[in-house]
């Protein structure tokens, strides 16, 4: 029987294994969200809503929000 720290390093492995991923598919991830990922893996802490990674809902965090010409 699994205990409850351990399902959740295993839901944190899961979460780990989806960033690699993406940073695998994806080799221009740099900015806050990869800092972001460095950070929580980094941690002892647990998020249960880390994922979906990276968030692009923010605004301003997206590379068309970050375009200097796209300031008013």
């Amino acid at each position: 029987m699994e205990t409850a720290s351990e399902g959740v390093l295993r839901i944190k492995l899961e979460q780990a294994r989806a960033v690699i991923a993406h940073l695998v598919g994806d080799a221009a991830s740099t900015g806050s969200e990869g800092l972001r990922a460095l950070d929580y893996f980094a941690s002892d802490r647990f998020e249960p809503d880390f994922l979906p990674w990276p968030r692009q809902s923010v605004e301003g965090t997206r590379p068309e929000d970050l375009n200097a010409a796209n300031d008013d």
